[in-house]
């Protein structure tokens, strides 16, 4: 990993390279390389650091050259450094290769090859690719990137070109994304992630596990290992180029925080048929995809409101999002739920059958762990529903059924809109499930209606405090260690406030139920140990038992950051620092508490000197185990 972009057709593809490198920068890197043919031999560099090293490095040479590929690599086996950087190329530099995924089996291919007097430079997994290529290579590349990819185990994304065979580029996927854009006059692209070419064309296909591609100036064709044609559907990127621009704002992250009022609208827009106080979701209304069952497919929804059993599996912040979801369908709808680390389901007895429904969060729609899971729930009769944001994504084409976020490219690692929209969409769910099992009667329906559509009015009023937050944080950013706490609906936000303030900030953070600070955490508070508390008070019972956490905390010297609600002057008076938000009703309050602590976390880490947009150690989609 983390990123591929591949150009062949008319023009010099070093800047076109480039450019694509430069928008694939969001997904987290730590070195990049490029190779052109050039006069009918592979050029290649590649530099650790930045685009900007590599760029510099090319410009003192005449390096350009017809087709190319490019790489921005994020270290799985082997430090970040130039000779560990991708393209990589085998022992006659006549082949290069870029790679995403983890080749799992390399250790012996290597020595295999080793063995056979193949001479390695590197200390990547990738490198064995290119020397395979190169064994099998009769004057065939097609044939001899089969035969390669019949000897490897693991994920994959690959794009290839040989000397020997200049006119074209061969791309395969296992479990990595890929996608070929089709451009105009002879153009063609290949990339991990669509913002890279949506500059030169909106025409892609989606390549799906297994599928290799076959790309020339005349035409591309879609195959696989055993050499069977695959016809495939010429799809539309639909979102426009200034989505992923910064727009003024200092970073991506600072933007697409301040794009929730508008983000959670659009998770809403059109799902909400406020005259009828009734909630349409398509996605789950439509017949399964892909469902055997006679005479007639079940929707989404019937899956649903019969399951006996649903689990949801996410990773990371969706994780957070899933937690929030679990609560929505117990407290609201009393359907026991569970959610699952996507990474530790796979690898379990993962007790799913017929009448189990296993709902996928993830941003990317790529999350290599949670298609992975995804994968086991359906081998077992289960039925799956996607929630995720991009579209053509392998979880959108491999789920059953599901739901787009619409919340637009999401370029900072760390995710702060795709988590209110998933929120949302998971009320959402919950309120037309409600409906349609008589629990919650048009009265009720309607005041919870009437509560969601102010959401995106209410987070605009908290964004206009950032500022106020900005002061907050100034207090605080020496600091190395925070505690975060919450109950109810608000513990999963204690959790991803924490995780916001350890991916930008690189503090250690954790977040806890409140209750269980006295199981444990107690220990580590004193003076130098700020406490953010969660204590919106929608929930007078369990705002009390805050308050005493709170109180707790105090009378040990901590200084504490409150989240409360808006009118709540009495808190203000016990607590060092208070962020107000608008009041709502209690499960819709996450989509409201989390926006102050993703500023919090966000102010902290730029006045730190963090790279906020690129945090260190990090990756946008996690591809690989």
């Amino acid at each position: 990993m983390c990123g591929i972009i591949g150009y062949i057709g008319n023009n010099n593809a070093v800047p076109i390279i480039l450019e694509g490198l430069r928008k694939l920068e969001y997904r987290g890197y730590d070195s990049a390389g490029i190779a052109v043919l050039n006069k009918g031999k592979i050029s290649l560099s590649k530099r650790k650091g930045k685009i900007a090293d590599l760029e510099n490095s090319i410009k003192k040479k005449k390096f350009l050259g017809n087709p190319g590929l490019g790489h921005t690599r994020w270290a799985t086996h082997g430090d970040p450094s130039d000779i560990n950087a991708h393209p990589h190329a085998d022992c006659s530099g006549k082949i290069a290769v870029v790679h995403n995924g983890i080749i799992e089996n390399y250790a012996s291919l290597r020595q295999l090859l080793e063995e056979e007097g193949h001479l390695f430079k590197s200390s990547t997994d990738t490198e064995v690719f290119p020397h395979l290529i190169e064994k099998f290579y009769k004057g065939d590349l097609l044939k001899a990137v089969q035969e390669a990819l019949a000897l490897i185990e693991g994920a994959y994304a690959f794009a290839v070109i040989c000397e020997d065979e200049p006119d074209k580029i061969i791309a395969a996927r296992l479990g990595s994304p890929l996608v070929v854009g089709i451009g105009k006059n002879g153009n063609f692209f290949v990339a991990s992630d669509t913002v890279a070419i949506v500059k030169y064309t909106r025409r892609v296909i989606y390549l799906d596990d297994g599928e290799i591609a076959v790309i020339t100036p005349k035409g591309y064709h879609i195959t696989d290992i055993h050499n069977g044609k695959k016809k495939k559907e010429v799809e539309n990127i639909t979102w426009s180029l200034e989505k992923i621009t910064k727009d003024g704002f200092s970073h991506y992250m600072f933007k697409e925080i301040c794009q929730q009022d508008q983000t959670v609208y659009d998770a809403m827009r059109g799902r909400i048929l406020k005259k009828q106080s009734k909630i349409k979701l398509g996605g789950l209304e439509s017949p399964l995809k892909w469902f055997d069952k006679k005479p007639k497919p079940p929707t989404g929804l019937d899956c649903l409101l019969n399951a006996k059993k649903i689990i949801i599996v996410a990773c990371g912040t969706s994780w957070h999002a899933g937690l929030i979801g679990k609560y929505m369908f117990e407290n609201i709808l009393g359907i026991p739920a569970q959610v699952e680390y996507a990474s530790e389901a796979r690898y379990k007895n993962f007790i799913v059958d017929e009448n189990s429904v296993v709902i996928g969060i993830s941003q990317s729609g790529e999350t290599a762990d949670t298609i992975s899971a995804l994968r086991e729930a359906k081998k077992k009769k289960a039925v799956t529903l996607g929630l995720v944001n991009c579209v053509g994504s392998t979880i959108a084409r491999e789920t059953h059924a599901g739901i787009y976020l619409h919340a637009g490219p999401e370029i900072g690692v760390a995710s702060t809109k795709a988590f209110t929209s998933q929120v949302c969409i998971l009320a959402l769910i919950t309120l037309l499930m409600g409906q349609e099992k008589h629990l919650i009667n048009k009265e009720k329906s309607k005041r919870i209606i009437n509560s969601i559509l102010k959401i995106p009015i209410q987070i605009g009023k908290i964004l206009k405090e950032s500022n106020s937050i900005l002061k907050i944080a100034r207090k605080y950013a020496h600091l190395n260690n925070f505690l975060y706490l919450g109950r109810g609906y608000n513990f999963p936000v204690a959790l991803e406030g924490a995780l916001k303030l350890k991916e930008i900030s690189y503090i250690h953070a954790e977040g806890y139920p409140a209750a269980e600070m006295k199981h444990g955490p107690i220990a580590l508070i004193d003076k130098n140990m700020p406490v953010v508390f969660i204590a919106t008070d929608t929930e007078n019972q369990i705002y009390k038992k805050i308050v005493s956490n709170i109180e707790e905390v105090k009378s040990r010297h901590g200084q504490v950051i409150a989240i409360s609600s808006e009118g709540n002057n009495s808190i203000k008076k016990i607590v060092d620092s208070a962020i107000t938000v608008p009041k709502t009703l209690d499960f819709l309050t996450p989509l409201l508490t989390v926006i102050p602590l993703q500023l919090f976390a966000y102010h902290i880490a730029v006045l730190r000197g963090c790279d906020v947009d690129k945090p260190r150690n990090l990756a946008k989609s996690v591809t690989v185990e």
